[in-house]
């Protein structure tokens, strides 16, 4: 029988790559970029490697309906924000309210030092409640009923 933090960490995937799948949807210009595509946004902020792993799509909502590519990246790089999603299969009529999630202080401190260049996306996958909603990180923090430390620990 599987372990069961495996069981939750692919159901997770999963959730989080039909949300990618969503927020692509919409043709507002939400492009995932992989690891590689990551490491040149990096670059190109200025931003050290270690926040590779902060955010999982950009926003640039002037390639709305078109291909995203390293070049276009490096071009429009002055129009960037990062996005880091949060995705739900739960039911929120009103979301971001009632959002349960995790985050690193990685993500945090990333979201910190860029500002309005980077996003939070709670997305919302419920077939009576799809919505998406961007917040930065003081928006967030304006807004949070509770905030908890976890250790994950490897030994």
């Amino acid at each position: 029988m599987p372990d069961q933090s495996f069981t939750i960490t692919r159901k997770n995937n999963a959730t989080e790559k039909e949300g990618i799948q969503y927020m692509e949807s919409l043709n507002q210009g939400f492009f995932f970029v992989n690891k590689d595509e990551r490491r040149r946004i990096l670059e190109l902020l200025g931003q050290p490697k270690n926040f590779s792993r902060s955010f999982d799509m950009v926003h640039i909502p002037r390639l709305a309906g078109s291909e995203i590519s390293l070049e276009a990246i490096e071009t429009h790089i002055g129009e960037v924000t990062l996005i880091e999603l949060k995705c739900t299969r739960a039911f929120l009529p009103n979301n971001p309210k009632g959002f349960f999630f995790g985050a690193t202080q990685n993500e945090f401190d990333f979201g910190e030092r860029l500002g309005d260049e980077f996003r939070f996306c709670f997305v919302c996958l419920h077939p009576d409640s799809p919505s998406h909603a961007m917040l930065t990180v003081p928006e967030l923090e304006a807004i949070m009923r509770t905030k908890r430390v976890q250790y994950q620990i490897n030994l």
